[in-house]
C-alpha cells in the first residue's frame, strides 16, 4: 500500500472513533452501562422479531451463515448480527439479509450516542445497542444473534428469551476475560441458556458438557446435543444428518473443511429443535450447499495479493487464532493434501494476547516454512519476532517479512517445481486486512 497522507475520515468512521473514547478499555464485560442505555432508548430488545442467539468459541460464525442461508431459502426474512468486522463495520448488521446502508448507521449510533449523554460505554455496547435499534425497527421473521465475546456478560445477553439458544464447540481462548478451564468458559457460554428454552450443543469436550448439561437443568431448557439427540457425518462426500424426526441426505457445504460439515449439523439441529417452524428438504439442501463466510478457509482466486504470490499458486485465507482454530484449518490442509500435494506455506500473523505455540503446533506435521507478519495499524498485535519465537521452539524453519505482501512476493525467489500451496491465517483482524488489500471484500 503506498504511504501519503491519511485519507479524511468518512462521517461513520469519525462517529466510532469519538465513540470509543466514551470508555477506556475496548473489552470490559458488564451488561449495567447496556441496561442503562437501552432504557433511554425504550427497550428496542423487546421489540425483536424472534431471536436465535448463538455463543461459543469457534464456528459461531459459520453456523449463523448456514442459519441465514437455509432460512433465506425456506422464504424467510431475516435479520443477522455478527462480529468482528474484516472490512467495513456494516458487515456486522444485516437487515433483511443486506449490510445496513453507511446513512442508516450513522444515524442509529448518533441516536444512541445522544441518549448516552457521555457515559462510559464500550464501541462494542454502543454499536450493540444501534444494532438492536434497527433490528427492532424493521420487521423479520428471525433475528440471528451473534454473541460477541462469553455469553454471561455479553452486551447481546439483554434480549427477552430467545426461540433457542446455541453453543457452538468450545475451546480455550479469551482466558482473561472468560476464565483459564474449559470449564469456566463453558459457564460463560452457558449464560445465555434461557429457562424454559431449547438449547441446542455441538460436540463439546466433557469438562464444558458437563457445565452445560447442569445450566439446562437447572433452568429447564430442552437439551439437545449433538452426538446424543442428533448426529451429522459425512458419506459417499455429503451431508447425511440424523435425529429422531428423521434423515436429511444433503450435498456437501461450499465452505471448505470437515468441521463445516459439522457446522452445517449444528444450524439444521437449531432449525429443527423450534417446534413451530417448517423448512422444506429443499431449503435446507440449498441453505447448506450455498452459505458463504469470508475468511475461513477461503480460497482467494484473484486480487493484489494472489498477484504477488508465485504463478500457479493457491492461496487460502483463514481467522482461525486459537489452538482449535489451528486444528481445523490444519485436518482441512491435511484433506487438500491427500487430494493433490504441494508444498505448504504458512503466512501468520497474531494478536499478542493469542497462544501462538498453540496455534503453531497444528501445523508442525504439514509444512517446516512459516512467515511471521505484523497485523498493520493494531498496537496490540504481536510483534513478528515474538511469532518466530514460538515457531522456532516447535522445530519450524521461519523467517519474518515486513507485510503479507512482502511474504508473497518473497515466495517468487524460491524454486519450486510445484507451485506453493499457502495458508495466511492467525487473526480476524489480519484476514480483514489481507481482503481489503486484495480488493475482494466481503458482500
Amino acid at each position: 500500500m503506498s504511504e501519503g497522507a491519511a485519507a479524511p475520515l468518512t462521517p461513520l468512521a469519525e462517529l466510532r472513533a469519538r465513540l470509543a473514547r466514551l470508555h477506556p478499555q475496548r473489552i470490559d464485560l458488564d451488561l449495567q452501562r447496556m441496561q442503562r442505555l437501552l432504557q433511554r432508548l425504550d427497550h428496542p430488545e423487546r421489540s425483536l422479531p424472534p431471536v436465535i442467539h448463538i455463543a461459543g468459541t469457534n464456528g459461531k460464525g459459520s453456523t449463523l451463515a448456514y442459519l441465514r442461508a437455509i432460512l433465506e431459502a425456506s422464504g424467510r426474512r431475516v435479520h443477522a448480527y455478527t462480529s468482528p468486522w474484516l472490512v467495513r463495520p456494516n458487515e456486522s448488521i444485516r437487515i433483511g439479509g443486506a449490510l445496513v446502508g453507511d446513512d442508516e448507521l450513522v444515524a442509529a449510533l448518533g441516536h444512541c450516542e445522544r441518549l448516552n449523554a457521555g457515559q462510559p460505554i464500550t464501541l462494542f455496547e454502543i454499536e450493540t445497542a444501534a444494532a438492536l435499534t434497527l433490528f427492532a425497527q424493521h420487521p423479520a421473521d428471525l433475528l440471528l444473534l451473534e454473541v460477541g465475546l462469553g455469553g454471561r456478560l455479553d452486551a447481546t445477553n439483554v434480549i427477552e428469551p430467545p426461540l433457542v439458544s446455541v453453543i457452538a464447540p468450545i475451546g480455550i481462548d479469551h482466558t482473561e476475560f472468560l476464565g483459564t478451564t474449559l470449564a469456566a468458559i463453558a459457564a460463560e457460554k452457558a449464560g445465555i441458556i434461557k429457562r424454559g428454552c431449547p438449547v441446542v450443543v455441538a460436540e463439546q469436550p466433557d469438562p464444558a458438557m458437563a457445565v452445560i448439561e447442569a445450566e439446562a437443568r437447572r433452568l429447564h431448557a430442552p437439551l439437545h446435543a449433538a452426538g446424543q439427540h442428533w448426529h451429522v457425518g459425512i458419506e459417499r462426500g455429503r451431508l447425511v444428518y440424523q435425529d429422531d424426526r428423521g434423515l436429511l441426505d444433503l450435498a456437501a457445504p461450499k465452505l471448505f473443511g470437515r468441521h463445516q460439515f459439522d457446522n452445517a449439523g449444528l444450524a439444521i439441529a437449531t432449525l429443527r429443535a423450534i417446534e413451530s417452524l417448517r423448512i422444506d428438504h429443499a431449503a435446507y439442501e440449498a441453505g447448506v450447499a450455498g452459505a458463504e463466510w469470508p475468511a475461513r478457509m477461503q480460497r482467494l482466486t484473484a486480487g493484489a495479493l494472489v498477484d504477488a504470490a508465485p504463478p500457479g499458486s493457491e492461496v487460502w485465507l483463514d481467522g482461525g487464532h486459537n489452538a482449535d482454530g489451528g486444528r481445523v484449518a490444519a485436518a482441512a490442509l491435511g484433506d487438500l493434501e491427500e487430494r493433490v500435494s504441494r508444498p505448504l506455506v504458512l503466512i501468520a500473523g497474531m494478536m499478542a494476547n493469542k497462544d501462538a505455540e498453540a496455534f503453531l503446533g497444528n501445523f508442525a506435521g504439514l509444512t517446516r516454512h512459516i512467515i511471521a507478519v505484523p497485523i498493520p495499524s493494531r498496537e496490540d498485535a504481536m510483534a513478528p519476532d515474538k511469532l518466530a519465537e514460538a515457531a522456532r521452539k516447535l522445530g519450524l524453519r521461519v523467517e519474518i517479512a515486513a507485510s503479507v505482501e512482502a511474504a508473497l512476493s518473497s515466495l517468487r525467489r524460491l524454486a519450486y517445481e510445484v507451485p506453493p500451496r499457502i495458508l495466511i491465517a492467525g487473526s480476524l483482524y489480519l484476514a480483514g486486512q489481507v481482503l481489503a488489500h486484495n480488493g475482494t471484500p466481503p458482500k
